[in-house]
């Protein structure tokens, strides 16, 4: 039989193996987490959407993200990725203009991100986390639906 003080020091022993596991994780994934757009600070294109919330997260060893918002003409919008930060193409959901993504791993604050649909590059960026971690930057250059070029700057605060 185990002493009681025993299983106490167990119990504290694992919960801080696994706190500590969660840290390096999230350190070693400075996007995970939930990021709300910052309008007054972005530079979108004209036909961006507003109003976006991304959250990461990881699954196993992959990473989700799923992208919520609203258009400009009020129409909601919902979509996930599920995959790894190493380059190569994962199929995308629910978003018509899209069907395959890929984040490469920069540094450990940086991605870079690409967006393709039928096999052509629509969209190519990165994504900057700022060193405080409650700042993200996504700086996109691509073409909208119609072919029109645009760049943006999107401002995220950790939420």
């Amino acid at each position: 039989m185990v002493p009681s003080a025993v299983k106490t020091r167990i119990s504290v022993v694992i919960l801080a193996i696994g706190f500590a596991g969660e840290v390096v994780c999230l350190a070693q994934n400075a996007q995970v987490g939930t990021w709300r757009l910052n309008e007054a600070r972005s530079k979108l294109s004209p036909s961006g959407p507003k109003d976006t919330k991304i959250v990461y997260e990881t699954v196993g060893d992959a990473v989700r993200v799923t992208v919520d918002g609203v258009e400009r003409d009020g129409k909601r919008t919902h979509n996930e990725w599920i995959g790894k930060f190493n380059g190569r193409d994962y199929p995308v959901t629910g978003d018509p203009n899209s069907d395959m993504r890929s984040y490469t791993r920069i540094d450990d604050r940086t991605l870079g991100l690409n967006i393709r649909k039928g096999g052509d590059d629509i969209i190519s960026g990165r994504i900057q986390i700022s060193p405080n971690g409650k700042t993200c930057t996504v700086t996109v250059r691509g073409a909208d639906p119609t072919g029109k070029k645009f760049r943006s700057v999107s401002v995220y605060d950790r939420q």
